[in-house]
């Protein structure tokens, strides 16, 4: 068991079963699964911090697009456990956001990753700054966790 800290560090958990339609011959959850569970984290934050997505941005002239994922597996998760997918935002940039990511079953990591999404303009795909009430929704929603 990993120690109740790396968890805390986390304020969204979303939980979730793992579903039969996830797992492998092995029995464990298929690699690729784990993003889509990175993706309902991302989705659940959204939610959490007032700004649920694409509502929550709509109107300022850019959209996020996923530019990096990066998994790293320490254990693995089987039919019908229960899973904590949980989400802290680990850097805003001027354009990026980088989250960090981890995936716990009765405390223990399971998987972590970090995802990177960028602001850009959905035409051009260029990069534009992160919208003002975006930055400040992370920023209050983190600043809870920082000071617990």
């Amino acid at each position: 068991m990993q120690k109740p800290s790396e968890l805390a560090a986390f304020r969204l958990r979303h939980s979730l079963r793992v579903r039969w339609a996830e797992v492998d011959p092995q029995n464990i959850v298929f690699n690729g699964h784990y993003l889509t569970y990175f993706d309902i984290g991302i989705t659940e934050y959204w939610r959490a911090i007032g700004l649920p997505y694409p509502e929550g941005i709509a109107g300022t002239g850019g959209d996020l697009f996923a530019v990096r994922s990066v998994i790293n597996y320490h254990g693995s998760a089987r039919f019908d456990e229960i899973i904590d997918v949980c989400v802290r935002a680990a850097k805003l940039g001027n354009s990026s956001m980088t989250f960090e990511m981890g995936i716990f079953r009765d405390g223990e990591r399971l998987v972590s990753g970090e995802m990177v999404y960028v602001n850009a303009d959905p035409e051009s795909r260029s990069s534009r700054p992160l919208p003002d009430k975006l930055r400040k929704a992370i920023e209050a929603w983190e600043a809870v966790t920082a000071s617990e």
